[in-house]
């Protein structure tokens, strides 16, 4: 008897069976790998037209503060200024630098100690630190409508960028080394966090902010080192040792040919040591080849984030003497025409 067909077609059941297996295996894969990004995608705070009628008819908030308390980010989208008043947990906004803080409007204080906010222009992101959300905003009739909630972000984000070239929002998780990017769908204003990426040695550090420049991407880390890695792939190409009395940072930014840093606290935390910072070359930090230029400004407090606005610097700083918003130039690297404006 010819068994040679008989053997064939157990073959052929085994080999579809290892193939079926193979693709339940990559379904349930990519299942498990899709409900880990969208899961974090909360709530739609406006899903129909009724909402969005009713949210308009709001009465617009005015500050009800008369001063600063911890003001963390200062940025201009199209022809408005947004402040972020991280200790009134609450984001103003106004039309001009010009008038008392007072007049300025209230975009949101559904937050808790929010640091910075960031746009493309079309939707507005801001990080809801102690929550660990990032709220969307949009504008509609000049109101600042909250359409989307994302929870469970991290630990702590706390500081946003819009970066135009990748068309990309990074939102920076400060205590666990995770970057997640949020697109919109290209036609509309609908917000998708599209992927996580991670830094392992910044897990359970104190990161407060990163700088791209191009394809680059700086973290001035509270490990008393500043890491350099690729944007695209967060792979690390070099790491800055630092000395402990600038462990502490806060931001570095590029500024003509100096990179400048503002410095919170020393290793131990000491705000003492609360300075600015600024050398050409990031490997001459460990040998102390950098100027200190927070004799610029009075000095004595916390700077925190600098931001460009037109043509002018903006420096936000807190503790004593007071919370203050700086704005200054620079012109053939020299910082010039220093005033606060608030």
């Amino acid at each position: 008897m010819n068994k040679k067909p008989f053997h064939s077609y157990y073959m052929i059941l085994i080999v579809v069976a290892f193939t079926a297996a193979a693709l339940l295996s990559a379904f349930f894969l990519m299942r498990s790998r899709n409900a880990s990004i969208t899961g974090y995608i909360a709530s739609s705070e406006l899903e129909n037209e009724a909402l969005i009628t009713a949210a308009l008819q709001e009465e617009v908030k005015t500050n009800p503060c008369s001063d600063l308390s911890v003001p963390t980010c200062l940025t201009k989208i199209e022809d408005t200024y947004f402040l972020v008043d991280c200790y009134h947990n609450q984001v103003i906004y106004h039309d001009n630098l010009s008038d008392p803080i007072w007049q300025w409007n209230v975009m949101t204080d559904e937050i808790d100690r929010g640091h910075t906010l960031a746009s493309d222009g079309l939707v507005y992101l801001i990080d809801d630190t102690e929550n660990n959300r990032i709220l969307i905003f949009e504008k509609k009739d000049g109101r600042f409508l909250h359409t989307q909630t994302f929870s469970g972000i991290g630990n702590r984000p706390h500081y946003i960028i819009y970066d135009e070239k990748t068309k990309t929002f990074y939102a920076w998780s400060s205590m666990s080394g995770e970057m997640y990017l949020f697109r919109r769908e290209p036609d509309g204003t609908r917000m998708y966090l599209t992927e996580i990426r991670r830094v392992a040695s910044l897990d359970g550090v104190y990161v407060r902010s990163f700088t791209i420049q191009e394809d680059i991407i700086y973290f001035v880390s509270g490990n008393a080192s500043i890491i350099e890695a690729d944007l695209h792939t967060f792979r690390i190409l070099n790491v800055y040792p630092v000395p402990d009395t600038m462990a502490g940072m806060i931001q570095l930014a590029r500024i003509q040919d100096y990179f400048y840093l503002t410095i919170s606290t020393d290793i131990t935390g000491n705000q003492d040591y609360a300075t600015i910072l600024r050398t050409k070359d990031l490997s001459g930090l460990i040998d102390g080849n950098y100027e200190d230029v927070y004799d610029h400004f009075i000095g004595g407090g916390t700077p925190y984030y600098i931001t460009q606005i037109d043509n002018d610097w903006y420096l936000t700083e807190h503790r004593l003497p007071g919370h203050s918003v700086w704005r200054f130039r620079i012109a053939d690297n020299e910082i010039r025409d220093v005033e606060t404006i608030y």
